[in-house]
């Protein structure tokens, strides 16, 4: 039966002219010209099959919109972690902490530039499982260099990010010009398992196996990485002993800190969708749900936890921890799991950071922003947790290719997932333990005595903050041929008893010195 187009029509229906547009079809003249020669004819059906696979996956004008929009958000994360981290440290280091995040961006940037992209997804001939070859120094031909710019950005702002987390765990006591050198060369530890996990020769992506935004080779490495740095450069002075006066310098720049990164890691989850185009919208939706949810679930039990704990006090350190605990634990999986599994991962993300962060405590391992815990702990929770929790991508078919141990998919996502785990931790502790070493035994990682003493503001950038009052000349310090000893040390820290007698700290950072010439 032949129901269109419709044989009368209702003057009075607002939809007369489309009707009567369609029952007069038969009296239009359609001519199509082909943009293919006579002979296209004979291609082959899988040749015409291939081209039209590759014309719907092709990305479009709105695709590379989408991934330059989110790698701009992603780049303000810079700032969200310098702010965290100088909230987290005392006030005598703050400058410097945000100062590192600059060269982040700088030399880690110019690296990636230079050898970094093209490591990690050059496709030139002799490009392997290992890694890629091709794409030095990108500067691509007018024809690809849409997509190839943009791909550059995002994966730009990534491979900084990575760096940008070893940068907290060696807050206060590196030397400045050594971190320089390490920003430049952790592109390295960097770009090999971002090969493995996304370019299409890599040998985990041969694996399916699922890493949406990059748990794996943002978070597990530069949580590993922060761990070697740490236990390398030794804790801070005095940093678990009776005179422990390291608090945090200034929780308001860090819970503010927090919330940029949160909002950076919208894009950072979001825009690891490649798109939006060809349903992939629908995915990065799902992506931008699942974020908010799992640091919802994160920051709930990071709420409890500190009041169980800490005795009904709301502990700052606990509460960041927890949310940035929770949103790492998520990044892997976001695009392809619900909103009742991302608040189960968040929480447990955030367990995992609060109680990582008190092992470290306990071990002597001074990290100062929980680097390890937040980014280390949760990035491998975070890799695991498709393992269990995983939905078969039904959309674009590509993010994962089967279900996790809990939707009935079997053993081998989670073995899968566990072998990136294992990869990444094992390449990451050896490669940046080398380059550490080397920087060690050349120019030196971490400040001197003194130097730390003083804080990296005044030793590094000759910056006295109103908070500090520094009873000693430049010029005694020439060659470190003086011996500058702290004679007065006040840790300004006032102290209000509560209802269950806890103390509540705000550092002032009151510190005077004397240089003494006495060697």
């Amino acid at each position: 039966m032949n129901l269109w187009p419709p044989t009368d029509c209702d003057v009075s229906s607002p939809s007369y002219n489309w009707c009567n547009m369609a029952t007069n079809t038969s009296s239009l003249e359609i001519t199509t010209m082909s943009p293919f020669p006579d002979n296209t004819s004979s291609m082959t059906t899988v040749q015409s099959s291939t081209k039209a696979a590759d014309v719907q996956n092709a990305p479009t004008w709105d695709d590379a919109t989408w991934i330059l929009t989110s790698s701009f958000i992603i780049f303000t994360m810079q700032s969200g972690f310098g702010l965290l981290e100088s909230g987290f440290a005392g006030c005598k280091n703050e400058v410097n902490v945000m100062a590192k995040n600059v060269a982040d961006v700088i030399f880690g940037g110019i690296s990636y530039w230079m050898f970094g992209y093209g490591l990690s997804f050059g496709t030139d001939p002799g490009t392997n499982a290992f890694c890629g070859v091709g794409r030095f120094f990108l500067n691509p031909d007018d024809s690809v260099m849409g997509e190839e710019y943009s791909r550059f950005v995002f994966q730009a702002s990534f491979a900084t990010t990575a760096t940008t987390i070893v940068s907290g765990a060696m807050a206060e006591r590196t030397k400045f010009t050594a971190y320089i050198i390490f920003s430049f060369f952790n592109t390295f530890v960097y770009c090999f398992p971002a090969h493995w996990m996304w370019a299409e020769t890599g040998f985990l992506k041969n694996l399916d196996v699922v890493d949406v935004a990059g748990d794996g080779p943002v978070h597990v490495v530069g949580g590993t990485t922060a761990l070697v740095a740490a236990i390398m450069i030794k804790p801070r002075v005095d940093r678990f002993t009776s005179q422990n006066n390291h608090r945090m310098g200034n929780p308001t720049n860090a819970l503010l800190g927090t919330f940029m990164l949160w909002w950076g890691w919208l894009a950072f989850n979001c825009g690891s969708t490649y798109g939006i185009s060809d349903g992939k919208w629908k995915i990065a939706a799902r992506s931008a749900a699942t974020t908010l949810m799992s640091a919802s679930g994160g920051g709930i039990t990071a709420f409890v936890a500190s009041y169980i704990v800490n005795k009904r006090i709301f502990e700052i350190g606990y509460i960041v921890n927890g949310v940035l605990g929770a949103l790492v634990s998520i990044t892997a999986i976001c695009a392809v799991t619900g909103t009742w599994e991302s608040l189960i991962i968040g929480a447990i993300g955030a367990l995992l950071a609060c109680a990582a962060d008190a092992l470290l405590h306990r071990l002597h391992i001074d990290d100062p922003v929980a680097a390890f815990p937040v980014h280390g702990v949760c990035g491998a929770w975070g890799l695991l947790a498709p393992g269990f929790f995983a939905h078969e991508d039904t959309i674009t078919m590509s993010f994962s290719k089967r279900n996790g141990l809990v939707r009935g998919g079997g053993f081998y996502l989670l073995g899968v997932q566990l072998l990136a785990l294992l990869t990444l931790v094992a390449w990451s502790a050896f490669i940046s333990f080398v380059f550490l070493k080397i920087i060690d035994l050349t120019v030196g990682l971490r400040l001197s005595l003194e130097d730390e003493l003083l804080g990296a503001d005044f030793v590094e950038h000759n910056i006295g903050s109103n908070r500090q009052m520094i009873e000693v000349k430049a010029s005694d310090r020439v060659n470190n041929q003086n011996k500058i000893e702290p004679t007065k040390l006040e840790n300004g820290v006032e102290e209000r008893t509560k209802e269950n007698d806890k103390p509540y700290s705000s550092q002032i950072c009151l510190i005077s010195y004397r240089a003494n010439n006495e060697m």
